[in-house]
């Protein structure tokens, strides 16, 4: 990290404890950054070398800001926040509904003068991505925020990019993208990997992703995320797009998916009835591209996430185990899915590696494959990284070094060259294959298969240790919870 990475760094982080003590969240104030930020980035733009039309009302730039302080400095940011939700196109989809979230007038000055003395749009992307990503970080890890549920694990979002191995010119989606992490890191790899020449360089920054977000806040954090990242331009087209990815079929059509869709099976919408008490009602999407109806959301993305392939498009989704063991319409688009792609590789998650507790989650890979009345799944490979295994957020955190073994085994290179690790000598091995044939015989078609004999059951006097024991209690009592809840919203 240089010098001024970490000086910029602990400028921003010594300015968070007082604003906690204050009662803001990170979220309040990566929300309130993002808008300064993006203030002083439009004022550097609009001087020499750039010298670009900011589209910024006069009277409400930066430097009409900048040079106040106490009550005149909040009672200016305050009418700019205003006059810029009134404007069109980006400015108005990044400022709409803004408020000042920070009270502390004192705090609030040095923020903006913190703001001030840095060169934002000169500043590498990494070093502007790097300050962003902690906060970000720092938010999920805020669960009273809820924020947590919009933040993928950046090592499990690293080692599906390095499987999925993207390539220039190729154009990648997420339709629930949260903070934008799969695009940074799928970014990152291809700029590693591959020398850009300038039409790379061009379309990568403008065409290569597509994403939808439904949440505002997240919407607009997103936005600044990829934006200090160099994804995208403030002054040019919009890479993601506000709304329920669900709801239609836009007609794009991608290489890549790489996504986590947001944790809970149902969708739904909250209305109020005629006594005026607040009512949930799933949603059931009646689209003609899907293969089944149901309210289960994490079926739907599935479903949507095949419509929005290629014809030779690939995909590395997060689902919950329900979507490998479901019934009736899981059922439907487990067979649907084997049938028209290849769905060659199951990685089972550990527990402990998600905000939110009771998260039982595995990554399906699959490529799509052109209409044919042919089974495009010959064998279906199977990493078991749960059973035995267990991380916490805080003590004993997942690395990228923790995956080194599933994507050593996944073979992205040359996916022939397989070998498993389990063996009839060895059945502890974590790698195992099962043929199409093994998987058409199970029940309801369940790709939820494990096979290594849990320790923690088979042996009580090596128990795991208490913290470990009190997650997997909290874990197992939530998605009871969860079921319970399922059940009596079906009885009603």
């Amino acid at each position: 990290m240089s010098e001024q990475t970490a000086s910029i760094i602990s400028k921003v982080w010594g300015i968070c404890n007082p604003l906690r003590d204050d009662g803001v969240s990170y979220g309040d104030y990566l929300e309130q950054l993002t808008y300064l930020i993006f203030l002083k980035m439009s004022d550097e733009y609009s001087k020499p070398p750039y010298k670009k039309q900011t589209g910024i009302p006069a009277g409400f730039s930066w430097a009409d800001l900048c040079a106040l302080k106490g009550a005149a400095l909040e009672a200016q940011y305050k009418k700019t926040l205003e006059e810029l939700a009134k404007q069109s196109g980006i400015l108005g989809k990044i400022f709409a509904g803004a408020t000042n979230k920070i009270r502390n007038a004192a705090i609030f000055y040095r923020i903006v003068q913190m703001i001030d003395k840095e060169k934002w749009v000169a500043m590498s992307s990494d070093v502007k991505g790097e300050i962003y990503e902690g906060l970000l970080q720092k938010n999920a890890e805020d669960i009273k925020s809820g924020a947590g549920q919009y933040f993928t694990p950046r090592p499990l979002i690293r080692a599906m990019v390095r499987c999925m191995r993207p390539e220039p010119m190729k154009t990648i989606a997420d339709p629930c993208c949260g903070s934008g992490g799969f695009f940074l890191a799928a970014q990152s790899f291809i700029a590693k990997n591959y020398t850009l020449d300038r039409d790379q360089k061009t379309f990568m920054k403008n065409e290569t992703f597509f994403g939808n977000e439904l949440v505002p806040t997240t919407y607009k954090l997103c936005l600044m995320n990829l934006y200090l990242h160099n994804i995208g331009d403030i002054y040019g087209t919009i890479p993601v797009t506000l709304g329920d990815a669900l709801l239609t079929d836009s007609g794009v059509r991608v290489d890549y998916v790489l996504t986590n869709p947001p944790f809970g099976k149902k969708s739904s919408i909250t209305f109020t009835n005629e006594e005026g008490e607040q009512e949930d009602e799933d949603l059931v999407y009646n689209r003609q591209d899907f293969w089944t109806t149901t309210s289960n959301k994490q079926l739907n993305f599935v479903q949507h996430i095949n419509t929005i392939l290629k014809a030779t498009g690939k995909a590395a989704v997060v689902v919950p185990d329900n979507v490998l063991f479901e019934g009736g319409a899981g059922e439907t688009v487990r067979k649907k899915l084997l049938q028209t792609c290849d769905l060659h590789t199951i990685l089972r998650l550990p527990t402990g590696i998600f905000y939110k507790p009771g998260v039982k989650a595995n990554v399906i890979f699959y490529d799509k494959r052109p209409a044919s009345a042919e089974m495009q799944t010959k064998e279906v490979w199977i990493y078991d990284f749960r059973t035995n295994i267990h991380f916490t957020l805080k003590k004993n955190p997942m690395t990228d070094s923790d995956l080194d073994d599933f994507v050593s085994c996944y073979q992205p290179e040359s996916r022939s060259s397989r070998t498993e690790t389990w063996s009839e000598d060895n059945p502890e091995g974590r790698w195992r294959k099962f043929t199409i044939d093994d998987i058409l015989a199970r029940d309801k078609t369940s790709l939820d298969i494990f096979w290594i004999k849990d320790k923690s059951l088979a042996d009580l006097d090596h128990l795991p240790e208490p913290d470990v024991l009190a997650d997997s209690i909290i874990e197992n009592l939530q998605s009871a919870l969860e079921s319970f809840e399922e059940l009596k919203a079906q009885l009603k």
